[in-house]
């Protein structure tokens, strides 16, 4: 069952870019860290929407980790660690399950000191394992425990979210 189709996921986008700066307005830089591929894909999103509306430095980097089994090899940022440090970042991925990707993804950020972490995701589900907060999201669900979330955003010809 399709839940959001290429126009609401764009709309969501901008109001997710407002809202980022709307709490960041003071800060000097932003550090969008886009975990993997789909989640770096939409921290490109985001990115292009928050050039149009605001003149804030904001540097964007990958987060890899291995989803399935997050200690299996190290969790990297792509940034150096000093680039890091004092900085306000803004951990982004598709979706927020149980919220375990995004407690790995935060573990290089413990080897440093940044200003501030928040966590955005395009679809929030609200079953968490993990204590993770997510700070900004386009999409708050409800969902089963067997219920599947497919976000197609990277090279579709229309983006849309499904719910399986």
């Amino acid at each position: 069952m399709k839940i959001l189709e290429q126009e609401q996921i764009q709309q969501k986008i901008k109001r997710l870019a407002i809202e980022i700066l709307e709490n960041n307005y003071e800060e000097k830089e932003l550090i969008l860290g886009g975990i993997n591929k789909t989640g770096l894909g939409f921290a490109k999103m985001l990115l292009e929407e928050l050039k149009k509306i605001t003149d804030i430095p904001i540097t964007l980097t990958r987060i890899r980790i291995n989803p399935a089994a997050p200690l299996s090899q190290e969790v990297q940022i792509e940034l150096p660690p000093e680039q890091l440090e004092g900085k306000a970042i803004i951990v982004i991925d598709d979706v927020a399950n149980t919220g375990r990707t995004l407690f790995y993804a935060m573990k290089p950020l413990l080897d440093v000191l940044p200003k501030k972490v928040e966590v955005a995701v395009l679809v929030d589900r609200t079953h968490k394992s993990f204590p993770v907060k997510v700070d900004y999201f386009g999409l708050s669900l409800a969902t089963t425990l067997m219920n599947n979330i497919d976000v197609q955003i990277l090279d579709v010809e229309e983006q849309a979210v499904f719910l399986n």
